[in-house]
């Protein structure tokens, strides 16, 4: 039986309950964060701590989530996940409990706040040296996809999409531009020459896209952070999505086409072993 936390207090999650007229359900009137854990260490924390901050600034809900490292860490113990190679807390606050109302409640009310752990199992290698393939999807996402808010029918729509196709990811694009994922950050790869999305309100900013921009750094690898037409991304060599779960994801299809030589290549390949070294640092840590 998992324990999960809600309103100040950890019980199973079977007895977790919400209010009808809570405004993330009634809404989607809050914002989530997922935290990964490596051996029951929080992956960068403090970045999580700050994007989340900024979401409930923007929305103007009265909650400091550095508060709440506790309860991450408490959630792993719960869990028996101190010890799992990846596990995640997620996060949700929303702004409470009200009656109906467009505007925000005249009385300010409590935030709902509410949070699970759970463990992760990454593919084999060998899945992941197969690489995985995307589809494009029109980007019909709200103007402020940087702040992590759960209205998250269009990335549902979206990850569908890639479903339906039978295929493991999506790209949106939009005007013209390759944006991102559903669910993640994209990048592709022009000889060593690392390309993304610049941070706009057009994209979420990924912890592990920052990641990655640093690994570039480190590795030499050149990067550019702009629009990239869609025809442009046809001719990439390599392609992959970054997340928290997703950690570096090699995409070697999009719409039915191979990009490159359809196969894994060397820059996603370093990355991705300079990423699983970092998580094994803070795993030990």
């Amino acid at each position: 039986m998992s324990i999960v936390y809600l309103n100040g207090e950890f019980i199973p999650k079977e007895e977790a309950f919400i209010s009808v007229d809570d405004r993330g359900f009634l809404f989607g009137d809050g914002i989530y964060e997922v935290t990964a854990a490596y051996r029951g260490n929080l992956f960068r924390w403090d970045r999580h701590v700050a994007r989340a901050r900024r979401g409930l600034s923007a929305l103007r809900i009265e909650l400091d989530p550095a508060e709440l490292e506790d309860v991450h860490r408490q959630l792993l113990k719960e869990n028996d996940l101190e010890e799992a190679p990846v596990a995640f807390v997620y996060l949700e606050a929303t702004r409470g409990v009200a009656p109906r109302t467009h505007q925000f409640p005249t009385e300010p009310v409590p935030p709902t706040v509410y949070l699970f752990a759970g463990e992760y199992h990454r593919p084999p290698r060998e899945r992941w040296e197969e690489g995985y393939r995307a589809v494009t999807v029109p980007d019909e996402r709200w103007t402020r996809v940087d702040l992590k808010t759960v209205q998250l029918l269009p990335n549902c729509l979206g990850k569908q999409a890639a479903v339906d196709a039978g295929v493991d990811e999506i790209v949106y694009v939009k005007d013209g531009i390759a944006i991102e994922g559903a669910l993640n950050n994209f990048f592709t790869v022009f000889g060593d020459t690392v390309v993304t999305h610049p941070t706009s309100n057009q994209i979420l900013p990924g912890i592990s896209r920052e990641v990655v921009l640093e690994l570039c750094q480190t590795l030499g690898y050149p990067v550019e952070e702009r629009a990239l037409p869609l025809p442009e991304l046809f001719q990439a060599d390599e392609a992959f999505h970054t997340g928290t779960l997703t950690e570096v994801k090699p995409c070697v299809e999009v719409d039915g086409r191979p990009l490159g030589d359809g196969k894994v290549g060397p820059v996603t390949r370093a990355l991705f072993d300079a990423f699983l070294a970092e998580t094994e640092r803070v795993a030990k840590s």
